[in-house]
């Protein structure tokens, strides 16, 4: 079997990171404690992320990354049912291959808004509108239409991450499109 890459061993890394920042906390979370999930030593995972902050750091801006990234796919799009069909595929597609990332979403909308997490929030709620293609001061519908599709799937992924087979992005995206009422 060949050796995991150096990104491979990081995606692995910061999905546990995520989950257990969203199920126990950024206090309670320890860095022993990541590192034994993944089954490397205290000192092998600080040796690639230097203190807990840095990992904290890491996993926001991967996730940030990644919707940017979904976004950056639609760009040529309008904004309008087609791109919000594309958007929603890819995040389900996210979605299902790093259920951490998407706990964690969901957990930190507890978040004071001024809290790190809070503020990074924000960043990850702007990088989710561009995708979509919404004006930064949406109407009240459009936005709660947008936040019960991606709830929708959040929700669906999590509760449901046993028992999703090879068709589930499409079948989330197709529950979280239903919610934008198109």
């Amino acid at each position: 079997m060949p050796r995991p890459t150096k990104q491979q061993i990081d995606d692995e890394i910061l999905e546990a990171a995520a989950h257990l920042f969203a199920r126990h906390g950024f206090k309670e979370t320890s860095v022993q404690r990541i590192a034994d999930t993944v089954g490397y030593s205290k000192t092998g995972l600080l040796h690639r992320f230097p203190t807990k902050e840095a990992l904290q750091t890491a996993v926001i801006d991967r996730c940030v990354e990644q919707i940017r990234d979904t976004g950056a796919g639609v760009a040529g799009l309008p904004a309008g049912p087609e791109r919000d069909r594309v958007v929603l595929t890819g995040l389900a597609h996210l979605a299902v291959a790093q259920p951490g990332m998407v706990a964690l979403l969901l957990s930190s909308m507890l978040a004071e808004p001024e809290s790190e997490i809070g503020q990074a929030l924000a960043v990850i709620g702007q990088a989710l509108g561009e995708a979509f293609g919404d004006d930064p001061h949406p109407d009240t519908t459009r936005a709660l239409r947008v936040t019960g599709a991606l709830g929708a799937v959040a929700v669906a992924s999590l509760a449901l991450c046993d028992q999703l087979t090879t068709d589930a992005p499409g079948r989330l995206a197709a529950i979280g499109y239903d919610a934008l009422g198109h």
